[in-house]
């Protein structure tokens, strides 16, 4: 998948002042996830259903 262009966000908890930070992409039919650090490295990519799955393990639910 072309990430090329994607809209990348820093979590809401990121103070600016900590490097170990990933941003989410919104990406066209996808999410993606990469490592703040090292933004021209791979991302994870996930669907709509397996990213709402991982946030509901995330969020305990």
């Amino acid at each position: 998948m072309d990430l090329y262009g994607a809209l990348w966000y820093k979590s809401s908890y990121s103070n600016g002042t900590s490097s170990n930070c990933v941003e989410v992409g919104h990406l066209p039919g996808a999410y993606g996830m990469r490592d703040s650090k090292h933004p021209d490295d791979c991302a994870l990519v996930f669907s709509p259903g397996e990213w709402a799955a991982f946030l509901g393990q995330v969020r305990g639910s």
